[in-house]
């Protein structure tokens, strides 16, 4: 009976080693992993009939053949002088019966393939095989788009919800969170958008439909990988992006340094006729492009940064990354920008707090200065980004650190793209 038995497992489940095989090769998935997913089958499908029988074996093994197909339930108890818990012992008589090697403490294996188990068996390994199946897939889309985090991908469209624009993005879905919206910016179905990759997600509701990929339109990350598409020497490491602040869907302020002296990195960003920047202009929605040459002084770079404005010196405590800038006095709201925007770029840009003042109320703060007592703040004083501390403190702070840097900045030059 007991060979009956094999022949018949081996007439279904040889269908199923053949399925194996097949799906495979198709999907480029382990065979082993495969077999094992189907083990796991046989043995859950089996505890669920007997787990209901009195002293049911807990411990379970299950071996399958690969070539035929044949598998076999084996319950694994350990060997002991008497035979407490039948579910996980067994006596060393009954052992012996078995296998005649067996000694005490060791595990027995022994058969429990039940009549009949074949038939919910192979159903029960077909569902779970293509479940493995399924997950591999999602594992290997997973594992792909893991690799594009921090990279920019051409999405399409696919609907638009309240809280997210759905895309497809090649072998799986992304979504562009209403968060990550450029402020301004329609999407309709079937544009084609450049996105950022956030995050990849391999948990969660979505995954029934494979890994979730978040994406951005809105992150400084997306300006930067569109520029490494646009210019050759950036690409090349020739031209470094060396930081960017950006305020979505009105303005970008980017420093740029060249490795050679005879690239201008600002130059090479801008291109002929200013074809490369205007390129990334249009993909972000005409956003303003500020293109910054970075310097590793930080006097110039603050200067640099606060660009269209004319910067006359900078006053720098590097001690605290505290600077107090002065511009002539019909450039202190271009220098501030509207609503403190170029001001809060430039800051963000150069990592420095930035307090700008025009040319008469640095005048006046240097006279009061010289009165004792000086006034805690002089009259006219406002702070754009984040109060400093007073001039006299700054100064009092040490003049090693404070430095007068007059710049030779043309105010007719404007790099404003």
């Amino acid at each position: 009976m007991r060979s009956t038995k094999k022949n018949q497992q081996s007439g279904g489940l040889a269908e199923i080693i053949a399925a194996v095989k097949a799906l495979a090769s198709e999907k480029d998935i382990s065979e082993e992993m495969l077999y094992n997913a189907i083990e796991e089958a046989l043995k859950a499908a089996y505890k669920k009939n007997v787990s209901r029988e009195e002293n049911a074996p807990t411990n379970l093994s299950v071996t399958l053949d690969r070539t035929t197909g044949v598998a076999q339930v084996f319950a694994r108890k350990t060997i002991t002088d008497e035979e407490e818990d039948p579910a996980i012992q067994i006596s060393l008589e009954d052992a012996l019966k078995i296998r005649s090697d067996y000694r005490m403490g060791d595990i027995a294996e022994i058969d429990v393939t039940p009549t009949g188990f074949l038939r919910t068996a192979a159903q029960t390994a077909k569902q779970v095989i293509m479940q493995r199946i399924r997950e591999a897939e999602q594992g290997k889309i997973y594992d792909e788009y893991s690799e594009k985090e921090n990279e920019i991908l051409t999405a399409i469209v696919q609907r638009v919800e309240p809280k997210g624009v759905y895309v497809e993005l090649g072998r799986t879905e992304g979504i562009l969170p209403d968060s990550e919206w450029m402020p301004g910016e329609e999407y309709h179905i079937d544009d084609h958008i450049k996105v950022y990759v956030l995050e990849v997600n391999r948990t969660g509701r979505e995954m029934l439909r494979g890994p979730q990929v978040r994406v951005s339109r809105i992150h400084p990350g997306l300006v930067k990988r569109l520029f490494e598409m646009e210019v050759p020497e950036i690409a090349a490491g020739v031209v470094q992006i060396k930081s960017i602040a950006r305020e979505a869907g009105s303005r970008t302020k980017m420093a740029v340094h060249s490795t050679e002296v005879t690239i201008d990195p600002v130059g090479a960003c801008v291109g002929p006729r200013g074809n490369r920047v205007e390129k990334v202009v249009a993909e972000l929605k005409n956003e303003k492009i500020d293109i910054i040459k970075w310097s590793p002084d930080p006097a110039e770079f603050i200067a640099n940064a606060l660009n269209p404005a004319h910067v006359l010196s900078v006053f720098v405590a590097e001690n605290e990354k505290a600077c107090r800038v002065v511009v002539p006095d019909n450039q202190l709201s271009l220098a501030i920008g509207k609503e403190g925007q170029n001001a809060r770029l430039a800051a963000k840009l150069t990592g420095w707090r930035i307090d700008i003042k025009s040319q008469s109320q640095a005048a006046q703060m240097f006279d009061m200065a010289m009165d004792e007592p000086a006034p805690e703040e002089p009259m006219g004083f406002q702070a754009y980004y984040e109060e400093p501390a007073p001039l006299e403190e700054l100064r009092q702070s040490g003049l090693p650190e404070l430095r007068d840097i007059p710049l030779d900045t043309d105010p007719d030059e404007d790099d404003t793209l």
